[in-house]
């Protein structure tokens, strides 16, 4: 039997010992591994894998990825999972998408791909990149296990020189999706739980000193840029034509940091300016597309390059009616087009970090963005494993995104219990990306204290923005009581209403009126602009949300499946009553902003 070979170690080991895991859970790739892929040529390793579903974990405690390929007719022992033959499936993909009997399947899946490489030339080196993969991925190559990562949204790459060989290899991901008390976020959520490697893997190679980190931004009237090299390196040279900057970085320790007396065209919404910039260091070589913008509060007001700034927004989740939490470049833009066609200068991407290129595109077409990490509802802030996790997350965020002038606000939390331990888990998150980013500001979606009507939050007195998630009309009724949340706390910093919205079933099972109906949803729009108006502390809204999306715990008779939410419902065409309201609402915005 398998469960007795060497590979298992022996019968205790493989079928009693539920323990098995922890070898394999180092958490070893994960933000100080990261990096720097911009301006890279990369080899794509997407494509067809291998796959299996394993909801026992046997893969793990058989070792699997220990199997040698071999013909079946040869085997002398049975095998439950042949890693070299079978099933195939896309990467990216969510498995859910894939077969009906995978759509509420939570557990590991295997990925199995043949990788034929060349021998590394003397003084080269070798990354493996993956996007993103839910949510515990394990990384074995040719046998060996090289470590694993957490966090369902964000990238994590691992240095794989001396474990790729010439000739063929094989590279085995073990991907789980199961929600855990201890996981960034926990078991109870309000969005899809995808499952797989969803966005894109690729190999890199560099020389012997490459560059792991470049961060570029404007500080008052001077440019900064750090530069973090790994390997022998004594300088950087940094360059930005445009602005005839031509520089040497001294490095102390593989980190430099440089600034420049300079004047660029400041990016914004309506000249979203971009800048080429190269660095080279240890002869290694990089080059991003940077904006250059300030973002600050003042009080309870918003400046952007100094100037007022109202937030007319719309909130996102990544999330399609046929590929679930795969995105495109096509879908990508889709949303973009659909959030210019609604007037929206603003998009916050709830409640993960979305795919990189959702900023990218944001900085080239002129939309600011909020980001955030999922520490979402009930975390377990008192357990240091959830802290790690959560930390982790963030620095992967920040380090991902910190170059795109697009992303204005880092949120570190939505709609959390304020409690002791919860204040002091989120009071050193917002610590952190100070640490990370001083250039932006912090939010999160705090809780109102219903029976006093007041924001009474502690986190709130640690934050630039308050983000206030309101539902009157759908789950609060008498909307004067939004009113009065703003006379009773007289809030000393800016409120972006971060959700608001009401359900609204746009198709024939849709009610005609009343709770669900997509009249209905028109009218708490309706209601809801005629409130906000005379609320003179708010300073943006991100309404809740764009497009209908696909969840477990909605299930009655109008959802199906699915929150909707959404302006526009999940085939991302049609258009709801409540966008024409908004979107008219957003233009007499636009037009007093002009004005003033």
């Amino acid at each position: 039997m398998l469960e007795r070979s060497d590979l298992a170690d022996n019968a205790l080991q493989c079928l009693h010992d539920e323990d098995y895991d922890r070898p394999y859970n180092l958490q070893n790739l994960n933000a100080e591994t990261l990096i720097f892929t911009r301006g890279r040529e990369g080899r794509s390793l997407d494509g067809e894998w291998n796959f299996c579903v394993d909801l026992l974990d046997t893969g793990l405690r058989q070792k699997w990825f220990s199997m040698l390929p071999e013909a079946p007719e040869k085997r002398i022992e049975p095998w439950d999972y042949d890693p070299y033959e079978g099933e195939t499936v896309p990467v990216p993909s969510c498995w859910q998408m894939l077969k009906e009997k995978w759509y509420f399947f939570e557990g590991s899946a295997w990925y199995t791909k043949s990788v034929s490489v060349d021998e590394l030339s003397p003084g080269r080196r070798r990354f493996l990149r993956i996007g993103a993969a839910q949510y515990d991925c394990k990384i074995f190559i040719n046998g060996t296990f090289i470590g694993n990562h957490y966090g369902g949204s964000t990238p994590f790459c691992v240095e794989v020189s001396d474990t790729l060989l010439p000739g063929q290899n094989w590279v085995m991901l073990c991907v789980n999706n199961t929600r855990t008390l201890d996981r960034v976020p926990m078991r109870n959520t309000d969005w899809f739980n995808y499952g797989g490697v969803y966005r894109e893997v690729a190999l890199y190679e560099t020389g012997s000193t490459f560059i792991r980190d470049v961060f570029a931004r404007l500080d008052d009237d001077s440019i900064c840029v750090s530069v973090v090299a790994d390997g022998p390196a004594e300088e950087a040279r940094v360059r930005i034509p445009e602005l005839n900057i031509d520089a040497v970085v001294a490095l102390d320790g593989g980190r430099g940091h440089i600034a420049f007396k300079a004047s660029p065209e400041r990016w914004s919404p309506d000249t979203p300016k971009l800048y080429d910039i190269e660095v080279e260091a240890g002869g290694d070589r990089v080059h991003d597309k940077v904006g250059f913008r300030t973002i600050e509060r003042r009080g309870t007001e918003l400046f952007l390059n100094g100037k007022p700034l109202f937030l007319r927004g719309i909130s996102v989740h990544e999330d399609d009616e046929a590929i679930g939490k795969c995105t495109s470049e096509e879908d990508l833009r889709r949303r973009f087009a659909d959030a210019r066609a609604l007037g929206c200068n603003f998009l916050r991407l709830a409640h993960y970090p979305h795919h990189e290129r959702a900023a990218e595109i944001a900085d080239e077409l002129g939309f600011l963005l909020w980001e955030e990490v999922p520490v979402y509802w009930a975390i377990d802030f008192a357990n240091p494993d959830t802290r790690r996790d959560a930390e982790n997350q963030l620095r992967e965020l920040i380090r991902r995104d910190r170059n795109r002038a697009s992303v204005i606000i880092w949120s570190v939390g939505n709609e959390n219990p304020d409690t002791d331990a919860r204040l002091e888990f989120m009071r050193g998150l917002v610590e952190l990306a100070r640490e990370e980013d001083p250039t932006r500001l912090l939010s999160a979606a705090c809780l109102v204290n219903h029976a006093k009507l007041k924001i009474e939050d502690r986190l709130a007195s640690h934050i630039d923005v308050i983000g206030l998630n309101e539902y009157y009309g759908w789950y609060e009724e008498n909307f004067d009581e939004l009113i009065s949340i703003g006379q009773n706390s007289n809030p000393d910093r800016p409120v972006v209403i971060s959700e608001t919205g009401a359900d609204g079933d746009h198709t024939d099972l849709g009610p005609k009126s009343g709770l669900f109906s997509i009249d209905y949803q028109r009218e708490v729009y309706e209601r809801q602009i005629e409130t906000l108006r005379e609320l003179s502390y708010i300073k943006g809204i991100s309404p809740w949300i764009l497009y209908d999306f696909r969840v477990e715990r909605r299930q009655n008779v109008f959802q199906r499946g699915f929150n909707r939410k959404g302006l526009i419902a999940a085939d991302k065409k049609t258009r709801k009553p409540a966008f024409d309201v908004l979107r008219a609402f957003y233009a007499e915005m636009k037009k007093k902003d002009a004005a003033e």
